[in-house]
């Protein structure tokens, strides 16, 4: 048909339509193609996971308490935190001594009334390798100052804080903050209400006789953990192993004040700084201010020779007055 003539009209007059071939179109991209005048390496992209960080580590904690069912409880309490871990547990102060040396724990949980070696003749030993928390029943003013005497990190009396409170005690401890339950505050407030502590007297329930009678250990060497903790003694305790009897210092020389006393007491039976700020309700400067002072009065350079003296253990020098 040539082209200039019209289609003929359909049987209802219209000039009949013929549908136009379908081309299907190329489907979009979605990204866009790359320019080939762009020759750059293209740069990868910041969203792109880097490697995993490493997981922190648990906070591993030891468990001393007689009850078996304290310390179950203490254990799910514990470890069904993310960041800690109850890694032992102990029923006395000897077995507590044995699994500090083999766990090497970041925090120790300890009892006072325990069989055995209670909590308090445990406690000078346990704070050289971690540090303690006190978690008992026992409530006494003079079982509360003898413990933070001796190095506790912090003294909770149970019944009287939270689930939460706890953990958070805890992870407070192995920072070096100390907690204190109502009734160990108390006790404190006390003693900075009357300026003295309470009688040096032998505490309730013959608590802390396992030092006392223990026998005089041989050499100083690397416990093994097998040892029996009745057998050893605090380090103020071995002052006297070599050469008999040592004479009552005369601790009036050196013109130290009360408080400075009170410090270097502190400092004698094992106390960090901030510990003994914590006792004595003063800011861990004030206690570095009296720790100089102190130093300057007992001619000592170091902590160790300030207790040698303090002590009356420090060799004498030709000349010097005792």
């Amino acid at each position: 048909m040539p082209d200039d003539v019209s289609p003929a009209p359909d049987r209802y007059g219209a000039a009949a339509h013929r549908p136009a071939p379908q081309h299907p179109s190329p489907p979009i991209p979605l990204t866009p193609a790359p320019d080939p005048r762009n020759t750059a390496i293209p740069s990868p992209s910041p969203f792109f996971p880097g490697p995993a960080a490493p997981a922190a580590e648990r906070l591993r904690v030891v468990v001393a308490d007689d009850n078996p069912v304290v310390r179950a409880g203490l254990g799910v309490l514990l470890s069904g935190r993310a960041d800690i871990q109850v890694v032992a547990e102990a029923a006395d102060g000897r077995e507590a001594y044995e699994r500090t040396l083999e766990h090497r724990p970041d925090v120790v949980l300890l009892d006072v009334r325990m069989p055995g070696v209670d909590g308090i003749s445990a406690l000078p030993h346990l704070v050289g390798i971690a540090p303690v928390l006190m978690l008992t029943y026992s409530r006494e003013s003079e079982i509360v100052h003898e413990a933070l005497r001796l190095g506790a990190g912090g003294y909770l009396v149970h019944g009287e804080f939270t689930a939460n409170q706890l953990v958070q005690a805890v992870r407070d401890t192995k920072d070096g903050r100390a907690n204190f339950t109502v009734t160990a505050a108390d006790a404190l407030l006390a003693h900075m209400r009357h300026g003295t502590p309470p009688q040096r007297g032998p505490l309730p329930e013959g608590l802390g006789s396992a030092l006392a009678t223990a026998p005089v250990p041989p050499p100083p060497h690397t416990a093994e953990p097998s040892e029996s903790l009745s057998q050893l003694q605090p380090v103020v305790g071995q002052s006297s192993v070599s050469g008999g009897s040592v004479s009552t210092p005369n601790r009036q020389q050196y013109g130290l004040s009360s408080r400075e006393v009170e410090v270097m007491d502190l400092i004698a039976s094992g106390m960090s700084n901030q510990q003994i700020a914590a006792t004595c309700f003063i800011s861990e400067k004030t206690v570095k201010n009296h720790i100089n002072r102190i130093f300057t009065k007992l001619h000592s350079a170091t902590r160790s020779e300030a207790i040698a003296h303090w002590l009356g253990t420090a060799p004498r020098s030709p000349g010097r007055q005792p």
